[in-house]
């Protein structure tokens, strides 16, 4: 494939079950080497970036992260800052204000003292995307951010992830599954099918009755979205017609 992604904006791929997604991400933040070819950050080829230098310039939240058992929170959102430490990992007031600031804006400051173990699925999903924060990159690459949150928190996190993109400057790439959300978010919209970048643009360009019927294999309506203007995908499933005799 071949895909560029747009400096200082936000990037939803999208694309059904096993597509690529998250094989994607993981090229992109040099977990996976490609076969062929070679994955560049400001025409830099990242496997030849030192693993700290990577590090201060491109941040990763994976799909289904997992804790050392017996680590705090506060512990768990501090490791954010080790790529900006120094040889013997002295810890300053700037490290320290960068952890507070990741905890505020992620509202979890109040779960510092608490073992990660004890959280819920959505706790936790906020106190990964603090740590991920916290490591203050100007690329941020996040593999389902909104999984295991209820819809309130979805958006409080799409919320702060645009409110980073615009203070910041900081470029953002995320895997979603809610289309709506992810065309009300992205400036672009990646969509993939079998492994392969299908469509590349803006939303209003890329979510498309044809598309959904493509990648998805899906029916369904694509109208304007009420409240942002932006596509909305409406699915049209078996039992969509009113029954008859019913109003």
């Amino acid at each position: 494939m071949d895909l560029a992604l747009p400096r200082g904006k936000i990037a939803a791929i999208v694309g059904a079950n096993a597509c690529g997604k998250s094989t994607l991400l993981r090229a992109m933040s040099r977990l996976l080497r490609p076969e062929a070819g070679q994955v560049l950050l400001d025409g830099a080829p990242v496997h030849a970036m030192p693993p700290r230098t990577l590090a201060r310039r491109l941040g990763l939240l994976p799909q289904s992260p997992i804790a050392p058992e017996g680590i705090t929170v506060l512990d768990l959102v501090s490791r954010g800052r080790h790529p900006h430490q120094g040889l013997f990992g002295r810890w300053t007031s700037q490290d320290e204000a960068a952890v507070a600031e990741a905890l505020e804006m992620t509202g979890t400051a109040d779960l510092a003292e608490r073992l990660v173990e004890d959280l819920s699925g959505g706790q936790r999903q906020r106190v990964w995307i603090a740590m991920a924060l916290a490591q203050q990159t100007d690329v941020l690459l996040l593999d389902e951010p909104t999984t295991y949150l209820d819809i309130n928190h979805q958006v409080e996190v799409l919320d702060l992830l645009t409110d980073l993109n615009r203070a910041r400057g900081t470029t953002v790439v995320m895997v979603l599954h809610d289309l709506n959300l992810a065309a009300r978010y992205a400036d672009m919209l990646v969509a993939m099918a079998g492994g392969q970048v299908v469509g590349a643009g803006s939303p209003a360009e890329i979510l498309t009755e044809a598309m959904l019927a493509e990648v998805f294999g899906l029916t369904a309506r694509v109208l304007p979205d009420p409240v942002a203007g932006t596509p909305m995908m409406v699915p049209i499933g078996r039992h969509a017609a009113p029954a008859k005799g019913r109003t």
